[in-house]
Order: C-alpha cells, then sequence, then structure tokens
C-alpha cells in the first residue's frame, strides 16, 4: 500500500505524471457515461459533466506547461541530437505542432463554457481536432521511425508506446467532425474505453521508467 501511494505522488509531482492522471479520470468518467448511457441516464449525464470539466482543468494544465514545452524545443532545435535527419524533421514538425495544439486547446474550452467570447466556434473546434491528429499522427510516424533503426533494441517500453500511441491516433480521428475517416462514428463508451487503456499504458510508462532508474 505503502509502495502504491508514493508511486502516485512521484506521478503528482511531475507534470507528465499529473496530465496522464487527469487523462486516466476524464476518460474513466466517459467510459462509465458510456456505460450508464441507457442503464442510468442521470449518473450518465453526471459523469459526462465530471468528464468535461477535468478535460477543462487539464487543457489549463497544458496551457502552463507550454513553458516546459518551449523550452524543450528550444534545446531540441532542429534536431541536431537525432540519428538521421528524417527523424530530426519529423520532431522539429511534432514541436511545432504542439506548441499550437494545447492554447488552441485551451481556447476552444474557454469558449465552449463561454468564458472567452470567441467567433466562429466550430472552425476553432475543427482547427483543434485537426491538429490533435497532426500531433499524434507525426509522433507515431516518428516512432516507427526510431523503430526502424533500432530494431534490434527494442524492449518492452518500445511496444508499450507504439500501442499507446496507436490508441491515441484511433482516439484522436474519432472526434473530427463525420466524413473523416471513423470521425463522429464511435459511441462515447468505445471512445471512453480506448482513452481510459491509453491513459493506463501512460501512467505504466511513467511507472516503468521511475523503476528502471
Amino acid at each position: 500500500m505503502t509502495k502504491f501511494i508514493n508511486e502516485v505522488c512521484g506521478l503528482i509531482d511531475s507534470y507528465a505524471g499529473r496530465d496522464v492522471l487527469m487523462e486516466a479520470l476524464c476518460q474513466g468518467a466517459k467510459l462509465v457515461a458510456g456505460y450508464q448511457a441507457k442503464r442510468n441516464p442521470d449518473l450518465s449525464q453526471r459523469c459526462a459533466t465530471v468528464s468535461s470539466k477535468i478535460s477543462g482543468a487539464q487543457a489549463t494544465l497544458r496551457l502552463i506547461g507550454d513553458l516546459p514545452v518551449i523550452q524543450y524545443t528550444l534545446e531540441y532545435g532542429l534536431g541536431d541530437c537525432e540519428p538521421d535527419r528524417i527523424t530530426a524533421v519529423l520532431g522539429v514538425m511534432s514541436n511545432a505542432v504542439d506548441l499550437l495544439f494545447y492554447p488552441i486547446e485551451t481556447i476552444c474550452w474557454l469558449a465552449e463554457h463561454r468564458v472567452l467570447d470567441v467567433k466562429n466556434r466550430a472552425r476553432w473546434s475543427y482547427a483543434n481536432s485537426i491538429f490533435c491528429v497532426l500531433s499524434v499522427y507525426l509522433n507515431l510516424v516518428r516512432t516507427l521511425r526510431n523503430f526502424s533503426l533500432n530494431r534490434n533494441q527494442m524492449n518492452r517500453q518500445d511496444v508499450v508506446s507504439f500501442a499507446r500511441i496507436s490508441l491515441d491516433l484511433v482516439h484522436a480521428v474519432s472526434i473530427l467532425p463525420s466524413g473523416y475517416l471513423w470521425g463522429g462514428k464511435m459511441s462515447t463508451l468505445q471512445i471512453g474505453a480506448i482513452g481510459t487503456l491509453s491513459a493506463a499504458l501512460g501512467i505504466y510508462q511513467i511507472l516503468g521508467r521511475k523503476r528502471m532508474t
């Protein structure tokens, strides 16, 4: 029990840990909302509200967390630390998309809850969805590139990373407007299940890295 509490506290102490814990709570609430949609509509609505509130808090946390993201981007530069130019280009593109995605995500949440008066909210929401998919897609391609360069050195963490990013891509595309791949075709239960599993893998990754160090 003490070990479990220490690990949770360790997650809370880091920005990435807090983000993935909030994601787990958000998606878990969405999963319950989808599961209870017909069984208990009142509980389903409450869980959906909780999920929305946590999502907003997470968006605000990510906006505050832009400072370390900016610092990482500056330190990364043009990717001179990468093994080849293709990986470096993918890294630069991924960093640029992330720097735009987090503020847009926050603006969309503030506009949705009428904290910020934004014209053409639908366009902002569409842009948010596109940047979300781009961010995950570039991350997936970059990961696959690294795997191809280090195929003889892959370990369990690498497999978990690939699985999580793949789930994130499925989740990101699901929030696109109808007509784009499987956007708008998945139920709340399915989206919540995918998001919850992804967050669980994220927690596993962070705890695994801590144990290794």
